[in-house]
Formats: C-alpha cells, sequence, structure tokens
C-alpha cells in the first residue's frame, strides 16, 4: 500500500486461534423490531438486518485499521477498521466488541460507545451484509502497541491519516471493503 502515508507496526502472529470454531449464532432484527437469532452465514447469505459492532481505535488524527486476512470468508485482503465483529446471542454488544478486539488484534482498550448506523452492502461471495452496527471508540497515546495478531483473522495493521485515507479509498475502493467505505463516506454520522 505504497500510496498511503501510514505507520506500519511490528505486530506479533499468535500461533493459538482465540476465536470460537463452532458455527457462530448471531442477533438478527426481525420485522417487528424484537431480535432472533440466526446462524451468522445464513444471517449473510439473505441479507437478513442484524446487530454488529465496529471499532475505531485512534492516536491523535491517526487511525489504526486491518487487513483482513486473506482466508476469510469474505473480503479476504481487504482493508478495514480497526476490528468488526457480530454479538452472540445473548451477549451485550461492549462485550462483544472488548471479546473482538482483543481476539484478532491482543488489545485490551478502553472502548467508548459513539453511534449507531444501518447499513446494506454486498460483498464478495455472493454474502449480505446487512448490518445495524453499534460504533466504539478508543483512543491512544502511542501507536506502539503490543500488538498480537490472530493470523486467521488479520493479515497486517497500519496507522493512517484519516483526511488520507477516506482521499485514499475514493481512488483506490478496490482495496478497501464495502463496509468500511460506506463508514469513510458517512463518516459524519458515525459519531467519532
Amino acid at each position: 500500500m505504497n500510496h498511503l502515508v501510514a505507520t506500519p507496526v511490528e505486530p506479533l502472529l499468535s500461533q493459538t486461534p482465540r476465536a470460537p470454531s463452532r458455527p457462530l449464532v448471531i442477533p438478527a432484527i426481525g420485522a417487528d423490531g424484537l431480535l432472533f437469532p440466526i446462524e451468522k452465514l445464513k444471517a449473510h447469505e439473505d441479507g437478513t438486518l442484524h446487530l454488529a459492532v465496529s471499532i475505531f481505535v485512534f492516536c491523535g488524527p491517526s487511525l489504526l485499521i486491518q487487513q483482513r486476512a486473506a482466508s476469510k470468508y469474505h473480503c479476504g485482503g481487504l482493508w478495514a477498521n480497526t476490528c468488526c465483529t457480530h454479538p452472540h446471542w445473548n451477549e451485550a454488544p461492549e462485550d462483544s466488541a472488548r471479546r473482538r478486539l482483543y481476539e484478532e488484534l491482543g488489545l485490551k482498550l478502553d472502548l467508548q460507545p459513539a453511534h449507531v448506523v444501518e447499513y446494506y452492502a454486498e460483498v464478495s461471495n455472493n454474502l449480505i451484509e446487512h448490518e445495524r452496527v453499534q460504533v466504539y471508540r478508543a483512543d491512544v497515546a502511542s501507536q506502539n502497541l503490543a500488538f498480537d495478531l490472530a493470523p486467521e483473522e488479520v493479515a497486517d495493521v497500519r496507522w493512517v491519516d484519516v483526511r488520507e485515507l477516506k482521499a485514499d479509498a475514493v481512488t483506490n475502493p478496490q482495496l478497501y471493503a464495502p463496509w468500511f467505505k460506506i463508514y469513510l463516506a458517512r463518516w459524519h454520522e458515525l459519531g467519532l
């Protein structure tokens, strides 16, 4: 990614997967507004509206972004915000955000809730992300964090100035996950 002005980091690669291996059941949102359990893959195959969380870690004007592992079931190799996930059925969104930030990046940070946004995006492999997302923000004093990347989830991480990131996503959209491009285009709605 030579076209981005970014600060590369030297992450450790975890040898032990920290993510569950069983099919994940997540909360979907019915037409009546009530939550119901659905298997994560089915929600993405059918485009069912479901709950999600997105985390944005900042160090001043720089945002920590991650490159998804090439082996991910959709959007492998693309750049996205710091971390995204789905709450497990009966798991609070904040708990899922903390859990996933640790599972993917080995980080334990103080997360502050921002806004809730909803989007619909067709992603790779004929899957659909139709999500109501609780956005979280964390601020750190230094870019020198002790990362422990889960290689089955994350290929790389970088610190990038948000203004330059927005411009690059317009110039090179093929490098970014569909939901991340939506977030960058609707930045003012995120409450960050």
